[in-house]
């Protein structure tokens, strides 16, 4: 132990040494001062734009270049396919402008000369196949000689902290990335429950025995989950060998006592015409051939060869089977159940305290249970259906129910958490779930410096109404942060930051 130390020490005086005669040799002068190498980093927005530019200081008479990347907001993805112009305008006159070469999707390299000192905005004209957009960076300053404009890029520097990662353009256009501006909007009480999954009434039909009987599944087993197309037969009635109520036996009766009937009004209608039967005689026996008429081709209709046939009366799949196959069943007794899973019923159940609010509810966000997808109720064509106005010591929770739209493919009978959105005049600043990540217990932002520096940033968290959570403390009105990618940007700072020169161009 005693060796090490003084090689240690040693190692140490050594360094000391040369420290010293690094000062000696710079004569005792302050540190050199730095090669002003710094470039402006400059952002802007438009509605579809994201401009973010590296740009040599700008000085009257000398050539600046400028390193653009344009990415697109509806997905953060690159520029492609456009002709991108830039122009520097001061005072309504053009200072300087050029026609970017694409070096790759969404980078763009320009060479600007300005003629004249001045501040000014630069424009960016993007001609597109879908049309023209343009974005401008505001008060950009043009200065007088190349020296005083490094040393102006040199103070407006934005200089990275220990708690910045560095996440470069190429890298976000590679993977899902988004950032959004934070601002405060309105953001009620949310309710969140347990709900189930019920089918609406109107997309599910019973089907019942139209008589007693025997019932026998058509085409193979009737089992739940099968599809069905409307007007497939299902299931017959037979009662062929029934002591009781034979439908050989009732279809006999009908088609005789139809015949019966016709034979009796063609009697009665001859004998109207020589005034020998009367007028109501012949009227009694028209309706007695349209009563018998009626059930005589009711039973026709759906009796074949000793058998009643049942026909599903919509299409879509079987969702229960009430009995076996070959049982025996009465008339109105269920059969089959089909259910065609297009429209959904949510039900909710309440506790009584929330019935004051329960007519300000305006929407609700739908989570799968086991899921990380979340549905608003507008994405599933949904509404408020109805809420319970009473409640009883069976059961004292108050139902809530919204039909929405299986659009989805839900699953009838499972379970959801259903986060209920109600009217409010309050406004906060809320940002998505996703854009918000945990470390031992604490919860992080990144907050955007520049479209390549993120800040991590504590909060402190508020409701949430499965998509977005309420911002208590961390953000401000007008930071823009990591909205989506957020994951990207910790795995990556756990690994110790990427090279800030990856992927680019300079």
């Amino acid at each position: 132990m005693k060796s090490q130390a003084i090689i240690l020490l040693s190692i140490l005086s050594v360094a000391v040494l040369l420290g010293v005669g690094a000062c000696a040799t710079q004569g005792g002068s302050a540190p050199k001062e730095h090669a002003h190498e710094e470039a402006l980093t400059l952002t802007a927005y438009s509605r579809d734009l994201e401009v973010y530019a590296e740009v040599t200081p700008l000085a009257a008479g000398q050539q600046s270049a400028v390193l653009a990347h344009l990415s697109r907001l509806d997905n953060f993805r690159p520029l492609e396919a456009a002709t991108v112009a830039v122009s520097l305008i001061a005072d309504g006159d053009t200072l300087a402008s050029a026609l970017g070469e694409p070096e790759r999707a969404g980078v763009y390299r320009f060479a600007l000369q300005p003629s004249a000192a001045g501040t000014g905005r630069l424009a960016f004209s993007v001609a597109t196949p879908d049309g023209a957009l343009e974005v401008a960076i505001p008060n950009v300053r043009v200065y007088a000689d190349a020296h005083e404009a490094e040393h102006a890029a040199g103070d407006s520097a934005v200089e990275p902290s220990s708690s910045d990662v560095v996440f470069t353009k190429e890298q976000s256009w590679k993977v899902g990335f988004a950032t959004e501006e934070a601002a405060p909007a309105p953001f009620g009480e949310v309710i969140k429950v347990i709900a189930k999954l019920l089918p609406a009434q109107e997309d599910e039909r019973v089907v019942a025995a139209q008589s007693s009987g025997i019932a026998i599944f058509h085409n193979g087993n009737m089992v739940e989950g099968r599809a069905v197309g409307a007007g497939l037969a299902l299931f017959s009635i037979e009662s062929e060998g029934l002591a009781d109520n034979s439908l050989s036996v009732r279809y006999a009766g009908a088609e005789s006592e139809y015949h019966r009937a016709k034979a009796e009004y063609e009697r009665k209608k001859a004998l109207a015409q020589d005034k020998i039967a009367s007028e109501s005689e012949l009227l009694r026996a028209q309706t007695e051939l349209a009563n018998a008429e009626a059930a005589y081709r009711n039973l026709q209709r759906n009796f074949s060869a000793g058998r009643q046939v049942v026909s599903a009366p919509i299409g879509g799949f079987v969702r229960q089977v009430w009995v076996k196959n070959g049982e025996y069943v009465t008339a109105g007794q269920p059969v089959v159940t089909i259910a065609r899973n297009r429209d959904l019923l949510i039900r909710a159940e309440l506790p009584p305290k929330y019935y004051g609010v329960l007519s300000a509810i305006t929407s609700a966000n739908i989570r799968v249970v086991g899921s990380n997808r979340t549905y608003t109720l507008e994405e599933l064509g949904g509404k408020v259906a109805s809420f319970g106005r009473s409640a009883d010591l069976s059961n004292p929770l108050i139902p809530v129910l919204f039909q929405v739209r299986n659009s989805v493919g839900l699953l009838t009978g499972s379970f959801v958490e259903l986060y209920i959105k109600t009217q409010t005049s309050s406004r906060a600043i809320a940002l998505p779930n996703e854009a918000i990540v945990e470390e031992m217990g604490s919860f992080f932002v990144y907050v955007q410096r520049t479209p390549e520096l993120f800040e991590k940033r504590p909060i402190r968290k508020g409701a949430t109404d499965g998509l977005r959570t309420e911002i208590l403390e961390g953000v401000t009105a007008g930071e823009r942060v990591v909205s989506k990618g957020a994951i990207f940007l910790k795995l990556t700072q756990a690994a110790g930051g990427i090279d800030v020169e990856a992927g680019h161009s300079h």
